[in-house]
């Protein structure tokens, strides 16, 4: 091999929207806030601990010193891993800019994929949804895409878990309404995992929460996140917020509240148990005036996420980002632009967990032919970061020279040698399957057929595909089941649930 010095390689295709000077500056900005401005903290041990580790506590609101938000940095996970739920082997790594794709939780509404009718989410369409997340070979973890509602809506936490854990073995992120719920999924982990500390060296959940923005840190949602440090488990904290509404209406003041919102929680994580595996994110985008929504279609949800992975990445957290969304009511082509545009710029950021795949009507309603349209734009995505590589087997000189002008280089000899070339580069896993890097993208639901074949079989748009690939995935495919003695053992927690109403101790 020729050895060639002072070239600079580009492994793969990534992207940067801020430089690292920028990067530090905005962080020192919400640094800055946290002390300045603070902000509120609604739950009476949250506050206990921020104070005695130093923080100034002055009713609800609590500002933090620059030396303990420091201090903070230093002591949390720079490494975090999700794991199967069947086998417990380590499958994500939070880290870097290893970009991971799942759906999102909490829609009020659902399409039906048999019958097309939009209507509330229930048991049966959370079960549904996770089969499809379980089937699909670019989608990494699953989240509810719904909340359940024909169960009182208190516990409905307890019931979206059920179905999550019964219909996936990929691990699972899970959003619950209060503390108690989050107890009550967290003993299902436990049970499923053998035990809370097989849980905590091996999880197969991730925790949600998040604070209102601008500013404030409600009581469920600081429980949450103590509770979640407490139990040595991976949280997610993460702010929503929009330009013009509940943020600055400049996307770098965007930057700044979001940061100073998620990095306070930080704070509280690492003063109730220094090393807390946390994850900062958030959904930021702009308050369309037009319509006065929150929109997940907007260019400028990916231009701020592109931009926040890079703050994650100077700071070493992992971040949960957004992608695989839309505004549009029903999957046409907006939706499939807004979807596309949000996924090709996260994969290149290199976001860690990215949510809200199936997404649809800026975010009421979930989708499942979605879901299947953005696992294919996935496999596109993942294959335009693996890059190009360059080196003096891919540039194929002595293959250019057999094959001649005027040959043939799609013989299946020369192909043969090629690839017999790489072989020899580890560009083959363990089972000797042909890595990313060596070969094509091949769609499995894109059409690229020539009109006449196409029209034969039978002239479908991609959406009708899609649904088509979703009606099969339910009615055929078969999750690796749970144990029926651990499934009764859930069940039990889940018919024994109590829901508790806000404000209640």
């Amino acid at each position: 091999m020729t050895i060639r010095s002072n070239i600079k390689a580009n492994q793969s295709t990534r992207m940067n929207v801020l430089t690292p000077d920028q990067c530090q500056e905005l962080v020192l900005a919400a640094e800055e806030a946290m002390w300045r401005t603070g902000t509120n903290f609604h739950d009476e041990e949250s506050l206990e601990i921020m104070k005695k580790a130093g923080c100034w506590v002055e009713g609800t609101r609590v500002r933090v010193p620059a030396h303990i938000f420091e201090q903070a940095l230093k002591t949390c996970q720079k490494h975090i891993v999700l794991c199967n739920s069947r086998t417990g082997a380590r499958e994500l790594f939070v880290e870097g800019h290893n970009s991971y794709f799942g759906s999102g939780p909490c829609t009020p509404f659902t399409r039906n994929p048999f019958t097309g009718e939009r209507h509330r989410a229930t048991r049966q369409s959370v079960g549904w949804a996770t089969k499809l997340l379980d089937a699909l070979p670019n989608i990494d973890y699953a989240m509810s895409l719904g909340i359940v509602q024909d169960v009182p809506l208190l516990i409905s936490d307890r019931h979206e878990f059920e179905q999550q854990i019964l219909h996936t073995d990929k691990p699972i992120i899970t959003v619950c309404v209060d503390q108690w719920g989050q107890a009550d999924c967290i003993k299902m982990a436990e049970i499923v995992a053998g035990g809370e500390e097989e849980l905590r060296k091996n999880p197969f959940i991730c925790l949600y929460a998040e604070p209102i923005s601008p500013g404030v840190h409600c009581r469920e949602a600081a429980q949450k996140l103590v509770m979640g440090a407490k139990k040595d488990l991976p949280t997610i904290y993460t702010p929503c917020i929009m330009a013009g509404g509940t943020a600055p209406a400049t996307l770098a003041g965007v930057m700044v509240q979001g940061l100073c919102e998620s990095l306070s929680g930080l704070v509280l994580s690492q003063c109730t148990r220094e090393g807390a595996p946390f994850i900062m994110g958030g959904v930021y985008t702009i308050l369309d005036m037009t319509t006065t929504i929150f929109s997940y279609g907007a260019p400028e949800l990916s231009l701020l996420l592109a931009a926040l992975a890079d703050v994650a990445h100077y700071l070493s957290i992992p971040m949960f980002g957004t992608a695989g969304c839309t505004d549009s009511c029903i999957i046409d082509e907006q939706a499939g632009i807004e979807a596309a545009i949000s996924i090709a710029m996260t994969n290149m950021s290199g976001a860690n967990l990215n949510h809200d795949i199936g997404y649809a009507e800026q975010g009421a309603t979930s989708n499942l032919d979605l879901v299947v349209i953005c696992d294919e734009v996935l496999g596109m995505a993942r294959r335009l970061t693996n890059g190009i590589r360059v080196d003096e087997e891919t540039l194929a000189l002595d293959l250019i020279e057999s094959v001649g002008p005027g040959g043939k280089f799609s013989d299946q000899s020369c192909a043969d040698e090629l690839l017999d070339d790489f072989d020899d580069f580890d560009d083959f896993d363990d089972e000797g399957e042909e890595q990313e890097c060596c070969r094509n993208f091949q769609p499995k639901l894109i059409s690229r057929a020539a009109r006449e074949i196409w029209e034969k079989a039978g002239g479908k748009t991609l959406t009708q595909v899609a649904n088509e690939k979703v009606r099969d995935i339910i009615n055929y495919h078969e999750p690796e089941p749970l144990p029926k003695d651990l499934a009764a053992k859930i069940r039990d927690i889940v018919e024994n649930a109590v829901g508790h109403m806000p404000g209640e101790d």
